[in-house]
């Protein structure tokens, strides 16, 4: 795309959707004729996406080109319909691990799902962009995928941390040192990564690990460089931090919502709000990359809560109880054991509730609505008295 100004006439053009946001704020694509110009354009939040694919689905008339002429649809929580247009690498994840050193000699260990989330193929096409060997692992069989990666060579990880930790603790259980696995270098991202977890991946296994931030939605926003001093914004990509009330762009340095814009003209979405909360700075980096720097994620300015690398929303949970009426209330507990998260469900039966069973069925069923696995707890009559929130994350990111 040559300029701001032809992306955004060309989305107006081809997309009802962009028009009726312009016509929200009485806006002609004139108006826009450079970043400084973006602040003009009404956000669109994830709520109203869903809400506007709910009506028209699956895409909610956001996308400029047949159905027919996507490589994959993905269906992501929500549930949302993510495209994956054309390209060799649309998710543009290739120039993140291309700057933590994956390579076209590398062997890398995909434990990202490749099942109706786009996280696995995301992946896999960035690097098979890059070169590298990639074995579709996806996620689980733990003592499978230590055995697959001693014995095929595997140079590099992509995942979560905490799976990546399993993992390797698992390879030390079965008797082998960091010198018999070839990992030396992993990307990570869907979980907070903590500087904790990072030295002992770096200290005890000999493995670098390196992050970024994007999302299903977007692709990849921003990426850690060597220096590891923050997020640089990615390729045709246009990150804004706004004030979460006023939707005003804010100063260097100063916190607010992640507002994304990606070039990208078959599925145009301009000014998304990730509902991330994060902060730009300008200062020059190290590595020498021009441009700015994302200083890091430091939460959520929406009731999502990120666990095991999905969202969890309350709507979902209240969802999941309204299923039994044997559930008066459901409140959802998010703990981290040994950098893994766990999610425990507190249900408190209605009075005189056949118990029996309960639990399981509870179980199976947020298994099947909210793609977790996790464990019930059931609560004496009265725990809560229905003030409660139904999300708690109790995980100490200290």
């Amino acid at each position: 795309m040559s300029s701001i100004a032809d992306f955004v006439r060309l989305a107006y053009e081809k997309v009802y959707a962009v028009r009726e946001k312009f016509a929200e704020a009485g806006l002609v694509p004139g108006d826009i004729r450079s970043q400084a110009d973006l602040g003009l354009i009404p956000l669109i939040r994830k709520s109203e996406l869903a809400e506007r694919q709910r009506r028209e689905p699956p895409f909610g008339g956001f996308l400029t080109m047949p159905e027919s002429a996507l490589q994959r649809i993905y269906v992501s929580p929500g549930p949302i319909y993510d495209p994956q247009g054309p390209g060799p690498d649309y998710w543009r994840w290739g120039q993140a691990l291309s700057a933590a050193g994956f390579a076209q000699e590398d062997i890398v260990q995909n434990t990202f799902s490749y099942h109706l989330t786009p996280a696995g193929m995301m992946f896999d096409s960035a690097l098979r962009h890059l070169g590298c060997t990639v074995i579709p692992a996806g996620v689980g069989n733990t003592e499978l995928q230590v055995q697959i990666m001693r014995e095929a060579g595997v140079t590099g990880f992509i995942g979560v941390p905490s799976f990546l930790y399993t993992l390797l603790k698992k390879a030390q259980e079965l008797g082998f040192s960091k010198h018999d696995i070839r990992l030396r270098k992993a990307w990570v991202a869907a979980e907070k990564l903590s500087e904790d977890l990072r030295a002992i991946l770096s200290g005890d296994f000999g493995v670098e690990v390196y992050q970024g931030y994007g999302t299903a939605d977007l692709g990849c926003v921003a990426y850690e460089c060597s220096e590891r001093r923050g997020f640089h914004v990615a390729e045709e990509v246009i990150v804004e931090v706004v004030d979460p009330e006023t939707g005003q762009s804010l100063g260097p340095g100063e916190p607010g919502e992640v507002v994304v814009t990606v070039l990208e003209p078959s599925y145009p979405l301009i000014r998304f709000g990730t509902g991330d909360l994060g902060a730009l700075t300008g200062a020059p980096c190290g590595c020498g990359r021009p441009g700015e720097r994302l200083t890091g994620i430091l939460g959520r300015t929406t009731d999502g809560v990120k666990v095991k690398g999905l969202f969890l929303y309350p709507h979902q949970v209240e969802e999941l109880r309204s299923r039994f009426a044997q559930v008066a209330f459901l409140q959802a507990v998010i703990t981290q054991i040994d950098f893994r998260d766990v999610l425990t469900l507190r249900a408190e039966p209605v009075p005189d509730a056949d118990i029996e069973g309960l639990g399981k069925r509870v179980e199976r069923e947020a298994k099947e609505l909210l793609r977790f696995t996790c464990r019930v707890e059931l609560v004496a009559q009265g725990t809560f008295d229905g003030t409660e929130k139904n999300i708690i994350d109790a995980r100490n990111w200290e």
